[in-house]
């Protein structure tokens, strides 16, 4: 697996892919490193042994900031349009990841830092985070699923105290209004999540992937086109290695080995 991606530290950690966005002293994406968070997610997909990706920033500041907002000084359509959908990409691929995503935020997570977390499927913050998507105040808006992540997760209430108000928020009301599922002490994040990464290690990963597409899903479906395919599942399952392993393990009382197949 190549291991060199702009802007973006990959570590491998047992089961789990530490990713640290670094690009100081803001931690902001750039053209390339958008390009490369696509080409690490589809690397980690393809190597079964990856159950988890913990994300989080380098430094002690900042999470991410988002986009270089110099990048729109000179009003270039051309060059907005680009970023637009290289953040799209990005985040749509993340938010595919086969395994379990946990943003772990130790700082500002602010406008493109704040969707990058949104399209992980747990967030947990430390006690100093900030929290915003302050795009209108400089005439623009969330482009990488801001609008729509955030309100899914929250409420459309909060979502446009966020948005339309330009609210930023602290760890506390995060965890209170549901955007982060967990506040812990300052330097403490990366760790709290490699341990939540390694309860992901217990599951089958087939099982975690299929539930995962599953609990999506219900974003985009009603609840009841849901239901015929989650059974649908639950018998696929059956003819994994994984399923055979895990009742195995369990009536031998031992920890099952995965196979992710």
């Amino acid at each position: 697996m190549t291991s060199s991606y702009t802007n973006l530290q990959l570590e491998i950690t047992g089961n789990t892919a530490l990713v640290t966005i670094s690009n100081p002293p803001a931690n902001t994406w750039t053209l390339a490193g958008l390009k490369d968070m696509v080409r690490l997610v589809d690397d980690l997909n393809a190597r079964p042994d990856i159950y988890s990706l913990v994300l989080t920033g380098a430094g002690a500041k900042f999470f991410s900031a988002g986009a270089d907002l110099k990048l729109f000084a000179d009003g270039d359509v051309a060059v907005a349009t680009e970023m637009a959908r290289r953040f799209g990409e990005a985040f749509e691929a993340l938010s595919r990841f086969r395994g379990v995503s946990i943003a772990a935020i130790n700082g500002y997570a602010m406008g493109g830092g704040l969707e990058c977390a949104l399209a992980c499927d747990l967030r947990i913050a430390e006690t100093q985070a900030q929290l915003a998507l302050p795009e209108a105040a400089v005439g623009l808006l969330p482009c990488a699923g801001g609008t729509q992540n955030l309100a899914w997760l929250v409420g459309e209430g909060w979502a446009k105290r966020m948005i339309l108000c330009g609210e930023r928020i602290n760890a506390e009301t995060a965890l209170r209004i549901g955007l982060v599922e967990e506040v812990v002490a300052t330097g403490t994040v990366v760790e709290r999540a490699l341990a939540l990464a390694k309860q992901v290690a217990k599951q089958s990963p087939t099982s975690v992937k299929a539930c995962k597409q599953l609990i999506q899903g219900a974003r985009n479906q009603p609840m009841a086109s849901m239901l015929p395919p989650e059974r649908e599942a639950f018998i696929k399952l059956f003819d994994s290695a994984d399923q055979k392993e895990g009742v195995n393990a369990f009536l031998e009382k031992r920890a099952p080995v995965w196979r992710n197949a």
